[in-house]
């Protein structure tokens, strides 16, 4: 894995410095995130199964796409690259909410993120970088709820932590959107 540095950030997400990605998950240390979730006119989630070569939590399924800004790129610079570098779909994202988790990975490391979420409504269908993910579908809400609590061990740390939150957070975009 190339050298990639991420924001560390206090808990109210204010820049305090930089350091090496991985370096930053195996040290457990607070840093920026971004997090993407595309919609279909249906109100389908776009969720991806990460490549099983990715260096944590391949072969998982998770949100469309998610990362860490560059220093010095802004979050929705951050989230809008890499939806066109996973899923080969260029978008224009809302920010629509922002959260913090520590959650252990497999393989000793640690997601602990303070993480900014973007929808975007497209009926779209993504290309595919297979360094990034290997298979993608289009899923109602109530069919993820139903595979989180049968087989809650084929998604990531981070989706099942967060997608809880997006059938309420979707109602209200949808309205504002």
């Amino acid at each position: 894995m190339p050298a990639i540095e991420v924001i560390l950030v206090d808990h109210l997400d204010r820049p305090i410095g930089k350091m090496e990605k991985l370096e930053v998950h195996e040290k457990g240390l607070l840093h920026r995130a971004v997090t993407v979730y595309v919609f279909n006119s249906r109100h389908e989630v776009l969720l991806q199964r990460r490549a099983s070569t990715k260096y944590h939590c391949g072969g998982l399924w998770s949100n469309t796409c998610c990362s860490h800004p560059y220093p010095q790129e802004s979050t929705r610079d951050a989230a809008e690259r890499r939806l066109r570098e996973e899923m080969g779909m260029n978008l224009a994202l809302t920010p629509v909410f922002e959260l913090s988790y520590n959650l252990p990975l497999s393989n000793g490391l640690t997601e602990h993120e303070y993480g900014h979420v973007f929808f975007a409504i497209s009926d779209e269908q993504p290309v595919l970088n297979p360094e990034e993910a290997d298979a993608w579908c289009y899923c109602s809400i109530a069919q993820i709820q139903q595979e989180m609590q049968e087989n809650p061990a084929q998604f990531t740390p981070w989706f099942l932590h967060t997608f809880p939150r997006i059938p309420h957070t979707l109602g209200e975009f949808r309205l504002t959107a």
